[in-house]
């Protein structure tokens, strides 16, 4: 098989959840396990960071693997979904897992597909992991799919887990209450492993202080350690001037931390983030100095290669895109995108039909005019369904279903002291991010 003929065959001959919904998902282990058996698993091989959480948990994903690689230490790094190359999901010290690799592990392993009937994302877990025990990873980093308790990934046994927060996304399989999605995320918590926890808030936190309990863990609510006292926004990095209120809390206090990625969100995650490599030091589970934290921050973006966390793609209009796609996470773009210095905004917006659309309308900027689009994906949501929901919330714009002609649209119609902004689903940020 070449490399396009193996990825045809894992688009169409596997249920995608980032394709399909709800009828990818699995809420069983069963698959999952045996799989991991039959590759004799790989997992055993290498150390591993598991990370879950509502939002945050890719940033947070890449950061530490940016300040690991930082360390000199050989990291393997396990995300989703990617935005426009599969190989994203996989990377070694920020390079994509080869063509070759895929092709070799699908063509080995493609009658027990057949038999198993996997996932793709349990397919691709199972590559990921057989890919970094062959290169003898030290370490991997391992984000969450969905979920936690049930999530492929939970096989492993991590030096740390860490949840990033809680909040409502996914509540037909999580449950629809903060407890419910809580205790699906606690699942990850493991007998006598440290446990970060990025927010505090009190529904969600009473559910991992009783699982830790449980677990004979420490856990840290990385929130209650330290805070960002001041944020200066620069045009290719932003500067985060740190204080401590936990005197255990590493080894330096009030210190300007600079980040190469943009948003004001990720002031928690580089909180989530210092209080895991916290973890991780105080438990002598990896050596890490603070020259490999300062290096790995300001270098994230560079090191690892991550896309689509309010990233500038173009200047003269300033036009930005960000995966966010819920309402924890639109809360905090949605507030830095209407404090954006311009004169009309263009927001180019489509998102998935399973998302709580009525939970998201409340944060979108009543002023900007709205190009209401459809990602080329079964699970979006039609943009003329989209349009006529907003619409009855009062916000102006237009329909154009296809997400690269409604880019088109916008760099038409706007000046250049005006803002274009690319966002409400992952898959409408792919098929704009390399035009």
């Amino acid at each position: 098989m070449t490399y396009y003929e193996t990825i045809n065959y894992l688009f169409n001959c596997l249920p995608m959840f980032h394709r399909i919904g709800a009828a990818a998902y699995k809420a069983s282990l069963d698959t999952t396990l045996k799989l991991d058996e039959i590759v004799n698993h790989p997992h055993t091989q290498f150390k591993s960071i598991h990370v879950a959480g509502t939002n945050g948990k890719g940033s947070v994903s890449h950061i530490i693997a940016s300040i690991l690689q930082s360390a000199d230490y050989k990291v393997g790094l396990y995300t989703s979904p990617h935005l426009t190359d599969f190989r994203e999901r996989i990377k070694i010290n920020g390079s994509k897992i080869p063509k070759s690799e895929v092709v070799h592990f699908v063509e080995k392993y493609k009658s027990v597909f057949d038999e198993l009937h996997p996932s793709f994302f349990e397919m691709t877990l199972a590559l990921a992991f057989d890919y970094f025990a062959r290169q003898k990873v030290d370490v991997a980093v391992v984000e969450v799919g969905l979920g936690g308790r049930l999530d492929s990934t939970n096989i492993i046994s991590p030096l740390l887990s860490i949840i990033t927060n809680t909040g409502f996304d996914h509540t037909e399989f999580l449950g629809n209450t903060i407890t419910s999605i809580a205790s699906e995320k606690a699942g990850i918590i493991k007998p006598q492993t440290p446990v970060v926890v990025g927010e505090w808030d009190d529904e969600s936190a009473a559910v991992f202080l009783e699982k830790a309990i449980c677990e004979n863990a420490e856990i840290i609510f990385a929130s209650q350690c330290a805070k960002v006292d001041e944020i200066k926004q620069y045009e290719t990095y932003q500067e985060f001037e740190i204080s401590v209120s936990d005197c255990n809390f590493m080894a330096f206090d009030n210190k300007k931390i600079k980040l190469d990625l943009l948003g004001n969100y990720q002031q928690k995650n580089i909180i989530t983030a210092l209080a895991a490599i916290a973890a991780l030091q105080k438990h002598s589970l990896l050596k890490i100095n603070n020259e490999a934290i300062f290096t790995g921050f300001a270098n994230t973006a560079k090191q690892t290669g991550l896309r689509g966390r309010w990233q500038i793609l173009a200047q003269n209009p300033l036009t930005i895109c960000d995966t966010g796609h819920n309402a924890h996470g639109l809360n905090l773009s949605m507030a830095q995108l209407k404090s954006t210095k311009r004169n009309k905004l263009f927001f180019i917006f489509g998102i998935a039909d399973d998302k709580d659309l009525d939970s998201i309308l409340p944060f979108l900027p009543q002023d900007a005019f709205y190009i209401f689009t459809s990602a080329n994906i079964p699970r979006a949501m039609p943009a003329n369904c989209l349009a006529q929901r907003c619409f009855a919330a009062n916000l102006q714009g237009k329909t154009i279903s296809n997400v690269q002609d409604a880019l088109f649209y916008a760099q038409k119609s706007a000046q250049k002291d005006d803002v274009i902004f690319i966002g409400g689903s992952t898959y409408v940020v792919a098929e704009i991010i390399d035009i």
